[in-house]
């Protein structure tokens, strides 16, 4: 098997990393969902060596996101948990970060919810939740080009869709997490910075 690669992470990956450089640059430990094929984790692990930056994904991405990870040949760069998230439970220790890029769109609108479920079940009291990709604000597009992107993940699949900031920003709210920031992206793409409130 030859190690996959997304061109659209090797672009990323370096925006992605400085804003999550304040955050993570003291280390603890990052849960990402939806790891693809692990590129993030790959590239953000060099540059923060107290950082341990666990990948996961469903079963289909592992063995490609084991590929980057045995070329790492890096402690903090962990070898995927199988996790599906319509019905993963976390029962290991509660982790300092949550991350995710690009699956919300993917998703089906249940499985959104359920990882907004999900979230304060694997996320310290405290930790952080960065979500990265495109999102709609007020009902309406940020570009022609996520419009035109919408209706490709239409023909994909009549689940996906570009999904509206206020709509995930309100399943956020219910899991007592508080919007932090709202980072604008390269290619239309936003990151959003939630925290766990404290109870």
């Amino acid at each position: 098997m030859n190690k996959p690669f997304s061109q659209a992470s090797e672009n990323n990956k370096e925006p992605i990393r400085q804003i999550l450089a304040p955050y993570v640059k003291e280390g603890g430990i990052l849960l990402e969902i939806g790891s693809g094929t692990g590129q993030h984790g790959e590239h953000i692990t060099q540059h923060y060596p107290d950082l341990a930056w666990q990948t996961s994904d469903q079963t289909d991405y592992l063995e490609g996101i084991k590929l980057w990870v045995a070329d790492a040949q890096r402690d903090n760069f962990k070898a995927p948990l199988e996790l599906e998230i319509s019905t993963a439970k976390w029962t290991n220790e509660k982790v300092d970060f949550l991350y995710s890029a690009n699956t919300a769109h993917i998703m089906s609108w249940e499985e959104v919810e359920k990882f907004f479920e999900f979230v304060p079940s694997a996320l310290k009291e405290g930790g952080y939740f960065f979500l990265y990709g495109p999102f709609n604000y007020q009902g309406q597009f940020t570009s022609e080009s996520n419009a035109r992107f919408n209706d490709w993940l239409k023909e994909q699949a009549p689940h996906r869709a570009i999904r509206d900031f206020e709509t995930v920003n309100k399943l956020a709210c219910e899991q007592e997490l508080e919007l932090i920031a709202d980072n604008p992206m390269p290619a239309n793409n936003r990151l959003l910075v939630w925290r766990v409130s404290a109870k």
